[in-house]
């Protein structure tokens, strides 16, 4: 059980270690991640219409 308690004592200790975000660099990254996954999205979206569009006219 003591080995338990030593793990979480550390796990603790080393959290007290990390430099956290600001809020507002959470805030801009999840807008980079957002507009990025919608461009990304709308990309393959019109890439897979074309390969449809195309797929039609040869078949």
């Amino acid at each position: 059980m003591s080995k338990i308690v030593q793990f979480f004592k550390e796990c603790v200790a080393e959290l007290r270690k990390v430099v956290w975000p600001t809020r507002d660099d959470v805030v801009s990254s999840v807008k980079v991640v957002v507009v990025s996954t919608i461009v990304v999205a709308a990309l393959l979206g019109v890439l897979d219409a074309l390969l449809v569009a195309g797929i039609n006219l040869v078949f």
